[in-house]
């Protein structure tokens, strides 16, 4: 019993510190982008940038992968083998993609939640109420196009899964069914598999279109 109160106890010290090394190292990081001339700011545009460039090729990844389902059920049982495995490599090639989607969005919302305490802090050390009076409707204004485009970068990241399901349940049960009947049931899903793909490619267009937005507004006002 003790050697297990001790274990969540080392367990909860181990996270702890793993959390407090982290803020430290992103508060290390900023100092040093900035020393360069780099500020919060001009890394959340960066980041943003990345996030939608990610999001833009995985659109096209999806696409791909549709096309490849798509002509499974058009070829011979000879050929089920070697499609199974181009389907494999296409399900991987997504499943990456997916991951560096929530990765860019995952370093979007840490920059950004960065720059706004920064921001907001920095409000109490105006002396002049005006200036600080107009920065802090200009940092509303900038955390309410943010709060838009993160919204709508989660909503595309959430279309994403239902998706990958559905890749992955077929390419697993063609790979334990390389015969006609499996080639049915892909043909029976495929509609299904359509439809949902169609969806997050909309919802993938509308946060590239946000992002594009937030960059371009972000860049007219330095």
């Amino acid at each position: 019993m003790k050697k297990i109160i001790t274990y969540k106890i080392c367990l909860h010290v181990g996270l702890t510190s793993f959390i407090f090394l982290s803020a430290g190292c992103q508060s290390a990081y900023y100092k040093t982008m900035e020393a360069f001339g780099k500020h919060k700011r001009d890394i959340l545009v960066g980041r943003v940038e990345n996030a939608r460039d990610a999001q833009e090729e995985t659109k096209q990844q999806f696409q791909t992968a549709l096309e490849k389902f798509t002509s499974v059920v058009k070829v011979p049982g000879s050929e089920l083998k070697t499609k199974y495995e181009q389907l494999k490599s296409e399900l991987d090639k997504s499943e990456a993609r997916a991951g560096d989607v929530s990765k860019r969005i995952a370093d979007v919302e840490s920059v950004a939640g960065a720059l706004f305490k920064e921001w907001q802090n920095e409000l109490d050390q105006y002396s002049n109420r005006e200036l600080r009076r107009s920065s802090e409707q200009k940092l509303k204004q900038t955390q309410g196009r943010y709060e838009q485009l993160i919204g709508a970068m989660k909503q595309a990241e959430r279309k994403i899964e239902p998706v990958l399901a559905a890749f992955r349940d077929q390419v697993l049960f063609l790979k334990h069914n390389l015969n006609a009947q499996a080639v049915a049931s892909l043909q029976g899903e495929l509609v299904s598999i359509e439809s949902n793909v169609a969806s997050l490619i909309k919802e993938m267009d509308a946060s590239i279109a946000e992002a594009n937005a937030f960059i371009s507004t972000m860049a007219s006002e330095q």
